[in-house]
C-alpha cells in the first residue's frame, strides 16, 4: 500500500513541476513527439512484388459489396474521391470503437456481422473493413500498420492501423482512417501516411482533415494531429492483399516496412511481441509502387 501511494506521489510531482508525463519517462506509453524522418528515393527494389485483389471475379468481395449494398453508397458520386470519403464514413459508422476488443475472425465480413450484432473493434478492424470495401468497388486498397520510433520500449499504445488506397483520380496512395474517420489534405491533393508526417512538419497551418462531412475544425484538427503524430515513424504493409489463404511471401517475409534512415530496423513491438515478419526498407519508391 505504501509503495502505491508512493509510486502516485511521484507521478503527481513530476506532473505538476511541468515533466514529461510520468508514464513516458518509464516506458510505459509512447512519447508524443513528431519525429524527425528521411527517406531514400531511389530504384525500386524489383523483388519487392506486391499483390492486389481481381475485384471482378473476387467472389468475397463480391458478397461483401451486395449483402452490404456498397454500389447504391458510391453510384450516385461523381468523383472517385467522393467515393472514398463516402465508403470511410460508412466504416467509420459500423461500430464504435473499442481497443480491447477483437472479433472472432479478422475477416470484413466476419467483422461486419458481429458489429451488427453489438460488438465493437479496435483500430485494425476500421482499417480491414475500409480496405476491403474499397477494393470491392475496384479502388485497390490495403492495410497500413503504423508504429511509433519507441516501439521496443514501451509497453502500450505503440501502434495504430489504417488503411491507404490508391487512387486513379490523384494518381497516388491515400491515407485513410477509419477509427476517426479521417483523410489529410494538403493544397485540394490527398494525402498518403509519408507525406501526411511531412505536412506535419513543414505545412501544417495549410494542411486540413476531411470526410464526407467536410473539413475538420480547427480543434478537431489539432486534436486528431497531435495523437496521430507518434504513429507516423514505422509503417508497413502487406506483400499480398488479396482475400486468399495461402499468401505469398517473400523471403519468407510477409511485410514490408518503411524505416527513417537512422533508424533501427525494430524486431520486437511494446517490449515482448517479436517483429520476424517483415523486410525492411528505406526506399519510399519500394513502399509507395503503383499497383498493377
Amino acid at each position: 500500500m505504501k509503495k502505491g501511494f508512493l509510486f502516485i506521489s511521484v507521478a503527481f510531482l513530476l506532473t505538476i513541476l511541468g515533466c514529461k508525463p510520468f508514464f513516458q519517462l518509464i516506458n510505459v506509453s509512447p512519447s508524443p513527439q513528431l519525429k524527425n524522418v528521411t527517406f531514400s528515393e531511389t530504384d525500386i527494389n524489383p523483388d519487392y512484388h506486391f499483390y492486389y485483389t481481381d475485384t471482378l471475379n473476387d467472389e468475397y468481395l463480391r458478397e461483401l459489396r451486395q449483402v452490404y449494398k456498397l454500389d447504391s453508397l458510391t453510384e450516385k458520386k461523381v468523383t472517385e474521391f467522393e467515393k472514398i470519403k463516402a465508403i470511410l464514413d460508412w466504416t467509420n459508422k459500423q461500430w464504435t470503437h473499442n481497443g480491447n476488443n477483437t472479433p472472432s475472425k479478422s475477416d470484413p465480413l466476419t467483422i461486419l456481422k458481429e458489429a451488427k450484432n453489438g460488438n465493437n473493434f479496435r483500430c485494425v478492424e476500421y482499417g480491414i473493413v475500409s480496405a476491403a470495401a474499397l477494393n470491392s468497388i475496384n479502388i485497390p486498397s490495403r492495410l497500413l500498420a503504423l508504429k511509433t520510433a519507441d516501439v521496443e520500449k514501451v509497453k502500450y499504445g505503440a501502434g495504430h492501423v489504417a488503411a491507404e488506397t490508391y487512387s486513379k483520380e490523384f494518381k497516388k496512395w491515400i491515407f485513410i482512417d477509419g477509427q476517426f474517420n479521417a483523410i489529410p489534405v494538403l493544397n485540394n491533393i490527398p494525402l498518403n501516411a509519408f507525406e501526411f508526417q511531412k505536412a506535419i512538419k513543414e505545412s501544417i497551418d495549410n494542411l486540413i482533415i476531411v470526410n464526407k462531412s467536410g473539413e475538420f475544425s480547427k480543434e478537431e484538427k489539432d486534436k486528431y494531429i497531435n495523437w496521430i503524430s507518434k504513429y507516423l515513424f514505422y509503417y508497413d504493409i502487406s506483400f499480398d492483399n488479396r482475400y486468399i489463404e495461402d499468401k505469398v511471401k517473400i523471403n519468407e517475409k510477409y511485410k514490408l516496412m518503411l524505416v527513417p534512415f537512422n533508424a533501427e530496423n525494430p524486431s520486437v513491438f511494446q517490449r515482448k511481441n517479436k517483429i520476424d515478419y517483415c523486410l525492411y526498407t528505406n526506399n519510399i519508391n519500394d513502399f509507395y509502387q503503383k499497383p498493377n
